[in-house]
């Protein structure tokens, strides 16, 4: 550090910089303006005392496990006829539109909550994990290993409560493959969700949120179609 010299006036001087020393169970964080190094204070994680509090999965146990074995040994398989999801998942309480198309891999955690509007479509290996509800508009697309997840955790409780909250895909978005959206979320009209990009917050209608979380004006469109 270069020396003060005299002609130095006594305000400009920055304070003796003393580092901050950590309380028990705390974690530095960005520091403040003067440059030192503040601290917060860290949960100690005991995940023995989860309660699970706030989560209602909606439909006793056993529908539970009947679900479970038609998930795994019907609805996911490859030759299990794509005409014939829409009608299993109807079963077991899902509402779903007309002319949906799910192709094989598709997992859905719980029917009952699910609503799917009318020409949807979604790519093999999507997950949507539906602890909360899960609203699909019609002419939206979900591609290719996308994830629709309702689910979270408290992450300043000691015990690692859930955070769950529902998730809704306005008419004719777009989900592309590989890209998540999280629990409260509301993706607009028309938006997209890029290829690999994670939807944390709500889209807004025409918008395109990109694997670099930059977030944009919808494409342009010409008469032949989306040209950029």
């Amino acid at each position: 550090m270069a020396k003060t010299t005299a002609a130095q006036p006594a305000a400009a001087q920055p304070e003796a910089a003393e580092p901050a020393v950590a309380p028990p169970g705390a974690a530095p964080h960005a520091g403040d303006a003067a440059g030192k190094t503040a601290y917060r204070a860290v949960v100690a994680r005991s995940l023995r005392g989860f309660t699970g509090a706030g989560y209602e999965k909606g439909r006793p146990l056993l529908v539970q496990a009947a679900w479970f074995a038609a998930l795994h040994l019907l609805f996911v398989k490859w030759w299990f006829p794509a005409r014939w999801r829409p009608v299993l998942l109807r079963a077991f309480g899902a509402r779903v539109g007309e002319r949906v198309l799910i192709r094989r891999g598709v997992r859905v955690h719980w029917p009952w909550k699910l609503d799917i509007g009318d020409d949807v479509w979604i790519g093999e290996d999507a997950w949507i994990l539906n602890l909360e509800p899960v609203t699909i508009g019609q002419d939206c697309c979900v591609s290719q290993s996308a994830l629709l997840c309702t689910g979270s955790h408290l992450r300043r409780s000691a015990t690692f409560e859930f955070d769950n909250g529902p998730i809704r895909l306005e008419p004719g978005c777009w989900v592309a493959a590989r890209a998540v959206v999280l629990r409260g979320v509301t993706v607009g009209r028309d938006a997209v969700v890029g290829a690999g990009a994670v939807a944390h917050r709500d889209l807004a209608p025409g918008s395109v949120l990109t694997a670099s979380g930059t977030p944009g004006a919808a494409p342009a469109v010409s008469a032949k179609g989306v040209t950029a």
